[in-house]
Order: structure tokens, then C-alpha cells, then sequence
């Protein structure tokens, strides 16, 4: 897919530098030229090697780990796009950090995600272009047009491609029933929910399994895999109640510590994630799949571009 280039112009931060390259490789333009740089003490400083004067402009930049830093190098460039008269700025974060704290739970708790939203505002991005928020209402949070693109598309095809014989999809929580009901459907097989509580944050505790999972193979689907606890947590569950396999699926590998080991070690075929995120190969698992998003990125950004409809992409 190649689009005229003239008016264009992208750029990519430091946070995910590889899927910004087959971005632009799939639109046929090239990547913009900057230079980011830190001082001694940590501050961020960077330079646009190239005219954005009169562009409509799109800056790729998940806040994944570090999320402090990634976010804040975000900032940085906007406000430089800005001040060098660029049309139109785009910010796309196919990881929205932060987005789980999207309400209050405690008395006097932050709510980071609104917060983030109104930092990428007032540092002059005109639209923002994501993935699989972990909340949908963080898209009201803002007062500039939100794409919410979804990755549910690709890993379906990635097993439908696999032909499993009697697969049945799991959601992990109540709250990720919309998500694996879909995937389902893709799928023509049943859907079973995993009925669990959480005691403290980054700890799961499941309480029973709502479906049929006997004699099947079975497909967990979750926006996020961080520590891994929630996974393997309904891996063991689902052994225990018959599965014949397991397979786990996510569109975020955030990957934190103890989560590698974890996963290696519970009885799992496959991890399949997108690359939303960077994977390094100290976070590999043997058994992880890593699929690219790049192709839905980068026709978003083509119909953006050329004032096209982006949702037709999900109809």
C-alpha cells in the first residue's frame, strides 16, 4: 500500500522504533528524520532534521516500560511538531500506559489515565491513534477525535490459520466477555468465563469456570499479559476442569517480571502477542508468537490521511 508522500510525514520516538519501520514500510513513505537525544542528567532533548511546515504528521510512540520516560519523550515531540507549524499531529500509542488506572477504586487514588490524556492534548496533538485500550470510556477522556483500533482481527486469523480441532475461547474475567465472545464467533466455536477475584493488584484468584472445556482446546484471550498471574492462574483451572491444550492470547505483552518465568513454566502450547509493544529476547518465551499490527496501523493512518472511514476496517 503506498500513499502520495508529499503532505505526510511520520516519525517515530524511541519506545518502538521496529514497528514504526514496517509502518512505513507498508504506506511506502519513508520515516521521518530526528534525532533524540538525553543530556547527562536524563532530560530529553531532540531535533526534526526535516521541514513539517504545512504536514499533517503522525508520531508513533507506545508508553510502554519505561512509561514515565516514553510518555514524557511523546511530549517533547508534539510540542517540538507544534512550534515548527506542522498541520495536523497525530499521536499513535498502540500501548496507552496508564490505562488502568481509568477510575478510582480508593479514596484519594489518581485517575492516570486522564491525566495522560490531558498531557498529549495540551501538548498539541489534534487526534490519537491506539489499540485495545484497556478501558473504552479513556477514549471520552479526551476532547480530540480517539481511533481505538482492535488486534482481535489478526489473532483470529492467526487461528483459524491454526485449524484446532474442538477449540473452545476463554475469557479470563467478566470484564473481557465482549472481547472473547468475538473472538468466538471468528472462531465458530463455544465460549467459557473464568468467574475469579482480585485480592490486591497483580493477583488473581479464580473461583470457577463458566462453560464447557472438556476435551478442548482451549484459547485464553486477554488486552494484557503483565506479571502473567491472571493467565496461569486459569491455565491451571482449565487443566483441572479437562482442556486437552492451552493457548493463551493477548494484544499487550508488557511482560513484567516474574511473568517470563511464570508463563515458561505453566503447561501452555503458545503465547501469542502482537507487537505493540517491543519483546526483547531476554522476554521471549520459547513458545511466544509474536504477530504484527503494523498492517492495521498503517491503513488507519492511510484513511486518516485521506479523510477516510477508519471503523470500516472492523465492519
Amino acid at each position: 500500500m503506498t500513499i502520495a508522500s508529499k503532505d505526510i510525514k511520520i516519525f517515530s520516538g524511541t519506545a518502538n522504533p521496529e514497528l514504526a519501520r514496517e509502518i512505513t514500510d507498508y504506506l511506502g513513505v519513508p520515516l521521518g528524520d530526528m534525532e533524540v537525544r538525553r543530556f547527562k542528567d536524563g532530560e530529553i532533548d531532540l531535533r526534526i532534521r526535516e521541514t513539517v511546515r504545512g504536514a499533517k504528521v503522525f508520531v508513533i510512540q507506545p508508553t510502554c516500560s519505561s512509561a514515565n520516560e516514553n510518555l514524557m519523550e511523546l511530549l517533547v515531540i508534539i510540542d517540538a511538531l507544534r512550534r515548527a507549524s506542522a498541520t495536523e499531529i497525530a499521536a499513535v500509542v498502540p500501548y496507552y500506559g496508564y490505562a488502568r488506572k481509568d477510575r478510582k477504586t480508593q479514596p484519594r487514588e489518581p485517575i492516570t489515565a486522564k491525566l495522560v490524556a490531558n498531557l498529549i492534548t495540551a501538548a498539541g496533538a489534534d487526534r490519537v491513534l491506539t489499540m485495545d485500550l484497556h478501558a473504552g470510556q479513556i477514549q471520552g477522556f479526551f476532547d480530540i477525535p480517539v481511533d481505538n483500533l482492535r488486534a482481535l482481527p489478526i489473532l483470529a486469523e492467526y487461528f483459524n490459520q491454526k485449524g484446532l480441532k474442538d477449540p473452545v475461547v476463554v475469557s479470563p474475567d467478566v470484564g473481557g466477555v465482549g472481547r472473547a465472545r468475538e473472538l468466538a464467533q471468528r472462531l465458530h466455536c463455544p465460549l467459557a468465563i473464568v468467574d475469579k477475584r482480585r485480592p490486591r493488584p497483580n493477583v488473581a484468584e479464580v473461583m470457577h469456570i463458566i462453560g464447557d472445556v472438556s476435551g478442548k482446546k482451549a484459547i485464553i484471550i486477554d488486552d494484557i499479559i503483565d506479571t502473567g498471574g491472571t493467565i496461569i492462574e486459569v491455565v491451571q483451572a482449565l487443566r483441572a476442569e479437562g482442556a486437552t491444550e492451552v493457548f493463551a492470547c493477548c494484544t499487550h505483552p508488557v511482560f513484567s517480571s516474574p511473568a517470563i518465568k511464570g508463563l515458561e513454566d505453566a503447561d501452555l502450547s503458545e503465547v501469542v502477542v502482537t507487537n505493540t509493544i517491543p519483546i526483547p529476547p531476554e522476554k521471549r518465551t520459547k513458545n511466544t508468537v509474536v504477530l504484527s499490527v503494523a498492517s492495521i496501523f498503517g491503513e488507519a493512518i492511510r484513511r486518516i490521511f485521506e479523510e477516510l472511514s477508519v471503523s470500516i476496517l472492523f465492519d
